[in-house]
């Protein structure tokens, strides 16, 4: 009952977050309301907290993100740094990563992970970070720098 209340609310656009629609099949399970509900702070999720519960509950990052935009939750604190800032700057700022060196060789990897439309998904960019053993963050701003998009949020924000 609880799943068909917080779906109809939903789909009401009572509690729409950024006018997300999730997907037909999508249940809400309640085990995973409550983590994202113990988690955020002020109706604030950050990514890592996402990706925690995703990790702890065993499920898809995404099924974390769509439980959250059911809640009317926000995701924030994106570790690629793209939202979810003060003042809606990019994380690297606040961060201050552009200080931070440039490894040899990650502008030729983030190429290398472009896909056919010459984007870098969310999931290709953390693996580039994980190649180099550097913040996510920076592989984020180098991207930027070279004026490639981002996409594919794993929690689905974008």
């Amino acid at each position: 009952m609880l799943e068909l209340i917080i779906s109809d609310v939903y789909k009401s656009k009572e509690l729409n977050v950024n006018d997300k629609e999730l997907p037909a099949d999508f249940v809400l399970d309640a085990a995973l309301a409550t983590a994202v509900e113990a988690r955020a702070k002020e109706g604030k999720l950050a990514c890592a907290q996402a990706f925690a519960i995703a990790e702890l509950a065993q499920v898809p990052p995404l099924v974390v993100g769509q439980t959250a935009d059911a809640l009317g939750v926000n995701l924030h604190l994106c570790q690629l740094g793209l939202y979810g800032y003060p003042g809606h700057t990019k994380g690297w700022e606040a961060a201050k990563i552009a200080e931070r060196p440039v490894p040899e060789g990650l502008e030729a990897a983030i190429n290398a992970a472009l896909d056919a439309g010459g984007n870098l998904s969310c999931i290709r960019a953390w693996q580039v970070a994980a190649e180099f053993a550097i913040p996510k963050m920076l592989v984020a701003y180098v991207a930027d720098q070279m004026d490639v998009r981002i996409v594919q949020c794993q929690l689905g924000a974008f």
